[in-house]
């Protein structure tokens, strides 16, 4: 994708977008690959309109129902963990919500499997990516806390809000050498960004930094 080629004026600017990765790269993300994408998408389309001059800022946004688009930092860094510990062929993303961590992980690996459990989101987040020719991904409207069985065992796991323990559903769809990030805890206070690696039946786990996101929640809204 080129970025001359992305509808907008302003805020979609090369210089814009590369100084939002000139900050990430100072936070300490590496990976050049990741980088560049991040750079390329046009993070602008994931917002509401009135928030899109605000688009390319290192911040976590509004985006309705009570929910937020990920601060790029935390999207890069949930990405990058990822990337690092092995195959992207099948990565499973627990939360939609706008869809832009979404088309992130679109770009760095063969299908991505995408669950969200509140219809609007779902269906303006399959319109948004559908429309910047993103093909490789499948979409299903329901509880998050299921994960997404049929197409089980996952690569990598990604989940985009926080239960307050990892849910057991969503180990057991991790293929044997799979990866799962996750946010676990309350959030009364900061929760803790965990690396799970599966070996076996055994699953070890690797604190990445404290974070906050909202809440995992079960249950559909239709």
């Amino acid at each position: 994708m080129n970025a001359t080629h992305i509808s907008g004026i302003g805020m979609t600017s090369a210089r814009t977008r590369t100084r939002l990765v000139e900050r990430l790269r100072a936070e300490g993300i590496k990976n050049e690959e990741l980088l560049k994408i991040i750079e390329l998408t046009p993070r602008h389309l994931f917002v509401d309109e009135g928030l899109s001059h605000r688009a390319y800022e290192d911040t976590a946004l509004p985006i309705g129902m009570g929910q937020t688009i990920s601060q790029p930092y935390i999207v890069a860094k949930m990405t990058e963990a990822l990337m690092e510990s092995g195959s992207m062929d099948k990565v499973l993303e627990i939360g939609t919500g706008c869809g832009y961590q979404t088309s992130i992980l679109a770009k760095v690996s063969k299908t991505v499997f995408t669950v969200e459990r509140i219809r609007a989101l779902h269906m303006q987040a399959r319109k948004t990516l559908t429309g910047i020719g993103q093909h490789n991904v499948k979409y299903l409207l329901a509880d998050g806390f299921n994960g997404w069985q049929q197409y089980a065992p996952y690569d990598a796991i990604i989940v985009t809000a926080a239960p307050p323990d990892i849910p057991e559903k969503l180990l057991q769809q991790l293929a044997d050498g799979g990866r799962m990030v996750i946010p676990v805890g309350s959030t009364e206070m900061a929760q803790d960004l965990m690396l799970v690696q599966r070996k076996g039946n055994q699953f070890e786990k690797t604190l990445i930094e404290k974070v906050r996101f909202v809440p995992l929640v079960s249950g559909i809204e239709r």
